[in-house]
């Protein structure tokens, strides 16, 4: 068996010619909104439909409500900008 792998490609040295990869933006108030949104959708239909939460189940809608309350929280963090990555040194 041969290796193949370079010895720079090995030792983990790039090519200077080799741009440099920049990060994504990552849209996290609306990735937080759209979570929201789906914690809200689920909380009205386990209300709207009684087997949902009758008997057993009787927990899904506060599963809802905590779902709702810890995006709520996240959104805030993020709107305050404390959840920006770009600050961080």
């Amino acid at each position: 068996m041969t290796d193949e792998t370079s010895p720079d490609v090995a030792s983990g040295s790039q090519d200077p010619t080799t741009p440099e990869i920049a990060p994504l933006h990552v849209p996290m108030l609306r990735i937080i909104e759209v979570g929201l949104g789906a914690w809200l959708l689920a909380l009205v239909v386990t209300l709207v439909v009684p087997a949902l939460h009758q008997g057993d189940r009787d927990w899904w809608p506060w599963t809802c409500v905590a779902g709702l309350v810890l995006g709520g929280i996240g959104w805030t963090y993020v709107r305050r900008g404390r959840g920006n990555a770009h600050d961080a040194a």
